[in-house]
């Protein structure tokens, strides 16, 4: 059945408009802060394309999400897919790319088969295609029994002042909690894949530790206290830490936990230097507590540092479902649900739509944790280009991630004859 309905899917599939409608969107700037003019896009074309409810509301001053359904027959079950509108910044854009195609990084320009352009793959081919996939059904002629969500929120990105700590998706599952919105039985979140379904996602925090001694004239250094030494005793313990982490447990499809100290300043003028910083972040396998991982951190720290006089300060400036960072998250991978956007994926691109996890962070625990709603990731898309000058994505992957979405669509939610 399903290589059937994907045929008919294939050939019903409009290439232009999916085209232009990721176009559209990268060329709208929504670099994290700046979200309103992407969501302005995606409320006309969710609209356009027939969806009902359209809301959009502010989760920060300036900065909206925007939401709706398609209602289908029955309402049995509902089906949502959901992704962020920010994306990273495009500081040096312009200037790696000064005098090719590729200049404008809104500007969207098609190069040997791919869509160039930040946000291309992170992840506005993902709400595209969810979009076009409805649309896709709709040409095909296809009605649904079961409810369609769509939800995209801003904020989930990191690297802008005072930004990036998921206040959309916060805002969007809240409304959920209230009643406001209905819960979803199934939610993809639309991130950049491969079109491989992520079942499992890992954890993480993100710690900023100062360590503070006493500066001297370095010819008395015995009248200082070495900050940077303390340093140094620290990341060996740090270290120490991380290989007794990675040897604890290894997840099938996510690996094994680590630490990985990302940053280090110090040092004093021809003096003992008298402050030093680490920056460290975390991976956490699923089932693994932040509380305890901080804590067991917290406890080598400041085991290394011997001399009472040397403080050590900790934060944790990258709290998203918890206080502390984002929380693992998985659901079995042998879900029917799993096993059935798999099979659309994998009809509609031969040798895609493997189970696998994702070596990123986002905002499935949202779903999968906190509303105990199951949650994957899957979306055209490359993370290894993401986030860099090369980001682009495929257009044989983005369309056949269309027609892979509306067959998952109509296999989840049912069809009416």
């Amino acid at each position: 059945m399903t290589a059937i309905l994907t045929e008919r899917l294939r050939a019903a599939l409009d290439h232009d408009d999916a085209i232009a409608l990721l176009r559209g969107a990268i060329g709208c700037n929504s670099v994290t802060g700046n979200e309103a003019a992407v969501v302005s896009y995606l409320e006309a074309q969710m609209r356009a394309r027939g969806i009902e409810a359209v809301e959009t509301a502010e989760f920060l001053p300036g900065r909206p999400n925007v939401w709706g359904e398609r209602k289908g027959v029955t309402g049995d079950r509902r089906l949502l897919f959901i992704g962020h509108t920010d994306t990273v910044h495009v500081e040096g854009w312009r200037e790696h790319w000064a005098g090719t195609e590729r200049e404008d990084p809104f500007g969207a320009p098609i190069i040997d088969g791919a869509i160039w352009g930040r946000g291309a793959g992170d992840l506005k081919a993902g709400i595209c295609t969810s979009l076009a996939a409805l649309s896709l059904l709709d040409k095909a002629g296809i009605r649904l029994a079961g409810d369609i969500g769509f939800a995209f929120v801003g904020d989930e990105e990191s690297g802008e002042p005072g930004s990036g700590v998921s206040a959309g998706v916060k805002d969007y599952v809240a409304r959920i909690e209230s009643g406001a919105v209905d819960r979803p039985d199934f939610t993809v979140y639309v991130e950049p894949t491969r079109l491989a379904v992520y079942s499992a996602q890992i954890g993480f925090f993100i710690a900023d530790i100062t360590i503070t001694g006493k500066s001297a004239y370095f010819g008395v250094p015995e009248l200082g206290k070495d900050a940077l030494k303390a340093s140094h005793a620290v990341m060996s313990a740090l270290w120490r830490h991380s290989d007794a982490i990675s040897a604890r447990a290894e997840h099938d499809l996510i690996g094994r936990g680590f630490l990985l100290i990302t940053g280090l300043q110090g040092g004093g003028f021809i003096a003992v230097p008298e402050t030093c910083k680490l920056s460290l972040i975390r991976k956490l396998l699923p089932g693994e507590s932040l509380d305890t991982a901080a804590a067991e951190m917290e406890a080598v720290i400041r085991g290394a540092v011997q001399d009472s006089e040397i403080r050590v300060e900790i934060a944790y400036p990258a709290g998203r479902d918890h206080a502390l960072g984002g929380t693992a998250a998985e659901i079995a991978s042998d879900r029917p649900e799993v096993a059935l956007l798999s099979a659309a994926v994998a009809a509609a691109m031969p040798g895609r739509g493997l189970v696998e996890g994702a070596p990123f962070w986002s905002e499935s625990p949202f779903f999968v944790n906190r509303l105990g709603v199951p949650a994957v990731y899957c979306a055209p898309g490359d993370i290894r280009n993401c986030h860099t000058f090369e980001e682009h994505v495929d257009v044989e992957e983005y369309l056949a991630g269309i027609v892979a979405f509306a067959s998952f669509m109509a296999g989840y939610c049912g069809v009416i004859d």
